[in-house]
């Protein structure tokens, strides 16, 4: 039987959810769809279908490791993996790589995020398991990507040769990767049907992606490997602030997956969105019969459509036209955004750091 592993990346600051997504409290731990469980709980139980508690991997910063541990109760410290600084994903993921090829080579590994909403949870699992089956056959590195449902500018692109490259017709070669393009572009994408939605979900062996940083980032490959020794020890955490301070910041689309010969992409349609945005969430709730979205409290709108409206349980809002904007109320900011703007919040966060309000950040 296979050994999957589940290596979840969680620590992001998710600034473009702010006012609600703090440096304190970023949005993995947040129960954003009002569940009764954080975003990093409802990925977590998703992935306890293919691994056992044990068997997971939670790399954070180490700001956010105590609160890892109080979301997932049944992990340990030692499965926390804390980043002493924000590097992006290349060394967050060979982190959880090198610790994993040391234990197991052979070991199969599914990257997530941990703030991705799934609504048919039962059709991505079948596209994970095909997944998994593929890069465990192939050593090929597999991502996943999803049939697009509009021209989003907000998302990187996956092209697949359109030839039949496997058996399997939802396994497909990946010919380019495209980040984030113009909704001109976007639409072009969509209209040629080639085109899939990078989740930012990948499979693979440990023992491949650990030959693909070797091969395409020897550097940082170098890096991992004089402290080898170090990881799973009671030296990891010395080993890992030496690295950290020695590593670029650098994705793994850019660092690895643009440039490998032997990526594969595997096309899901299961409800997916990354939650990055206010717009993404607007896209995934019920909507009213003017097209608003009312989340928490008491809302009453007034010639008002396609908003957002979010507010504190227990206070009323009264929102009076207002057409495709964004409104959210908290203890301590309120934000009132137009929705097509929503690209400007990342914005209003960098100029409160300029203006040293950090305590509303």
């Amino acid at each position: 039987m296979k050994e999957v592993y589940c290596v979840v990346m969680a620590g992001g600051i998710g600034s473009r959810f702010w006012p609600m997504s703090r440096q304190k409290t970023p949005k993995q731990f947040l129960d954003i769809m009002g569940t009764g469980s954080s975003l990093i709980q409802l990925t977590y139980d998703r992935f306890k279908t293919i691994s056992r508690p044990d068997q997971f991997m939670i790399v954070t910063s180490d700001d956010y490791a105590q609160m890892t541990l109080e979301h997932l109760p049944e992990l340990t410290q030692a499965q926390v993996l804390a980043e002493p600084s924000r590097k992006n994903t290349a060394p967050c993921i060979a982190y959880a790589a090198y610790k994993l090829y040391k234990k197991n080579p052979d070991a199969i590994m599914v990257v997530s995020p941990a703030d991705h909403i799934i609504l048919k949870e039962s059709a991505f699992l079948e596209t994970l398991q095909t997944a998994i089956d593929h890069a465990s056959e192939t050593g090929h590195l597999v991502t996943i990507g999803i049939k697009p449902s509009r021209p989003d500018s907000g998302y990187g692109y996956i092209q697949f040769h359109r030839e039949e490259a496997y058996a399997a017709e939802d396994i497909r070669a990946v010919k380019t990767f495209t980040e984030k393009p113009s909704v001109e572009l976007a639409l072009q994408f969509l209209q040629s049907g080639d085109f899939y939605w990078n989740s930012g979900m990948f499979v693979w062996k440990a023992s491949s992606i650990v030959e693909a940083f070797r091969t395409l980032m020897p550097d940082m490959a170098e890096l991992f490997e004089e402290e080898q020794d170090a990881l799973n020890g009671p030296e990891e955490t010395r080993a890992i602030k030496s690295i950290y301070n020695q590593c670029p910041n650098i994705s793994i689309d850019y660092g690895i997956m643009e440039k490998a010969k032997n990526v594969d992409v595997v096309l899901g349609d299961f409800g997916w969105s990354d939650l990055g945005t206010w717009g993404s969430l607007y896209e995934q709730l019920d909507h009213d019969d003017k097209d608003n979205v009312k989340l928490n409290g008491q809302i009453k709108t007034y010639n008002t459509d396609h908003s957002i409206i979010l507010t504190k349980k227990g206070k009323l809002a009264v929102v009076q036209g207002l057409t495709n904007y964004i409104v959210i109320d908290t203890d301590d900011v309120l934000l009132i955004c137009q929705k097509d703007e929503e690209q400007k919040i990342k914005q209003f966060v960098q100029d409160l750091k300029d203006s040293k309000l950090n305590q509303y950040m």
